[in-house]
């Protein structure tokens, strides 16, 4: 005991923990910039399949489960994305892993650039253009984000967040700094590029494309006409941002997210939107079977007998205003099994019956009526992709800022044909497929002649919803965007109503991350989802938007 009391005074420089450094809190010089850059585009990849997924359910392209707003959407709902934006260490949910978040990775990227002799000007290039992006989108869902005083922990230890302007003027000077980073041509230095793969002129097309997406957000006709004058944005698939999946099972998991859950040995697990499926069904869109994989030929209630172990609503009385509306309560016909709005019910043993995700986006099954089941390894094995900002998509915001309806049908038709290309290029994924059920060239030309003769002929609340409809098709996989959409102009009007006549308030942006919440007493909870963002100057809810 002496001896140890002894050894334990007298060398304490052998035994002291704090001189330790964690290999999770690496010094600026310690990094590889290489890594970082994967880092950062992983947690943006992350972030932006999260919102995507919030955006579609609160416009009806994916099914929201659940009758009460609030209560589907608590303040845990952005924690994981506010963590991957913001962290200095954190367990991952996707994975388990302490990961760092991507603003607190580029800070730690700029300090290496200003003290390293090597130019890193690519690295932060494309970091500060998805900094750009993640800022705006913050704002979009949660009307406030935190960028001034980020980082700044010895200054600012509680940091308030930037009002929703301030913060969108910031992620325009990013992307000020991105495109003067880039406009070198400056070296990759052997970074992995995710999503351009080290082209640069793709990634000025980005910086100008998010541009445009911040002037169609707030309405800025003159910013958002200079930049379509100068021409250098995204306008052809080749062009295209989005994040490219891969086929791993296992460490990692490199699939598709939807293909994942909806491609497992015991079935699917996502439900799909009823009125997506009926809107594309009755419209007869030539996307639909790419979209959506059908693992059986009729639906309980609508074409097969009702079925209350499989399909409890098919047995049951539609509420008053879903009967006043003519709305579908539970069933679309031709074996399109999923969900209307706000459904609630518990599951039943339907995963070999329900709709499965398709080969577009997520590189599931063509349908091909074959009517199979799911399985791992099954159609595009989920080698999908994560649709961003896709060149059909900047065809519809150019639609939506035309001042004149002939312009705004050639906008329709372009982005119509883009994105019925794109989606039948999805077709090879699945080599096991009979596409002698997919759509014909003709086919495809009549249905697109057909939406714009249509929006041509239709006058107000008719035209407007044609325009959103074709454009919440378009955007199936990857809506960010819809949200924004339906937030500023109401349309489409004819998206399905909640099952619950009184489901609250419909969400003008979502409750602050309550991790974050907890530990900044700069932060106060809202008490609502009724708070508006900047650029959200309708009326407020419950009076707007029309279908709650």
């Amino acid at each position: 005991m002496v001896l140890f009391a002894g050894l334990t005074f007298t060398a304490c420089e052998t035994t002291d923990l704090d001189l330790r450094v964690s290999p999770n809190d690496l010094a600026a010089d310690q990094a590889d910039p290489n890594l970082l850059l994967n880092s950062i585009q992983l947690a943006y990849a992350s972030n932006m399949d999260v919102i995507s997924d919030l955006g579609a359910e609160l416009t009806r392209i994916d099914y929201m489960f659940g009758r009460d707003y609030f209560n589907n959407y608590p303040g845990d709902t952005f924690n994981a994305v506010w963590s991957r934006t913001y962290s200095s260490g954190f367990n991952d949910p996707g994975n388990g892993d302490v990961q760092v978040g991507m603003f607190t990775n580029i800070n730690t990227l700029e300090a290496i650039d200003a003290e390293s002799d090597t130019d890193y000007s690519f690295h932060l290039g494309v970091s500060k253009t998805l900094q750009a992006h993640m800022l705006m989108l913050l704002v979009d869902y949660l009307g406030e984000a935190a960028f001034s005083q980020f980082g700044n922990p010895d200054e600012f230890p509680a940091p308030t967040l930037d009002d929703g302007a301030s913060a969108y003027a910031a992620a325009l000077g990013l992307l000020d700094e991105a495109e003067s980073l880039l406009s070198g041509g400056p070296l990759t230095l052997g970074a992995t590029d995710l999503f351009y793969g080290g082209d640069t002129s793709k990634w000025l097309k980005l910086v100008n494309t998010i541009r445009l997406k911040a002037y169609v957000t707030t309405g800025d006709t003159a910013n958002f006409n200079a930049i379509i004058a100068g021409g250098n944005f995204i306008s052809s698939a080749d062009d295209d941002f989005e994040f490219q999946y891969g086929t791993s099972e296992l460490q990692p998991d490199t699939r598709h997210p939807d293909y994942a859950d909806d491609y497992t040995p015991s079935g699917a697990n996502i439900y799909q939107s009823n009125w997506l499926m009926e809107l594309m069904l009755n419209n007869d869109d030539p996307r639909i079977r790419y979209y959506f994989y059908r693992q059986v030929g009729a639906t309980p209630g609508a074409d097969a007998d009702p079925n209350e172990e499989t399909l409890a609503c098919s047995l049951a009385v539609p509420p008053q205003h879903y009967q006043d509306g003519g709305f579908t309560y539970c069933s679309v016909p031709n074996g399109y099994w999923g969900r209307s709005h706000g459904n609630d019910e518990g599951t039943p043993p339907d995963n070999f019956t329900r709709t499965a995700v398709g080969v577009y986006p997520a590189a599931g099954r063509f349908d091909d009526s074959s009517f199979g089941t799911v399985g791992l390894g099954r159609g595009g094995a989920g080698a999908g992709i994560e649709p961003i900002i896709l060149s059909s998509y900047v065809d519809f915001w150019r639609g939506q800022m035309a001042d004149n309806d002939a312009s705004r049908a050639q906008f329709l038709r372009r982005g119509l044909e883009r994105s019925i290309a794109k989606v039948q290029s999805f077709g090879s994924l699945d080599a096991n497929a009979d596409f002698s059920f997919a759509p014909t060239e003709a086919e495809v030309t009549s249905y697109i002649d057909d939406v714009v003769a249509d929006f041509n002929a239709a006058t107000g609340d008719d035209k407007e919803n044609i325009f959103a409809e074709q454009y919440f098709t378009t955007l199936f996989g990857g809506a960010t965007e819809a949200y924004n959409y339906y937030r500023k102009t109401g349309y489409p009007t004819t998206v399905l109503p909640n099952w619950e006549l009184d489901p609250g308030a419909f969400p003008r942006s979502f409750l602050y991350p309550q991790n974050e919440v907890v530990t900044n007493p700069s932060l106060t909870q809202k008490q609502t989802l009724t708070q508006q963002v900047f650029w959200d100057t309708n009326p407020a809810s419950p009076t707007f938007p029309p279908a709650n």
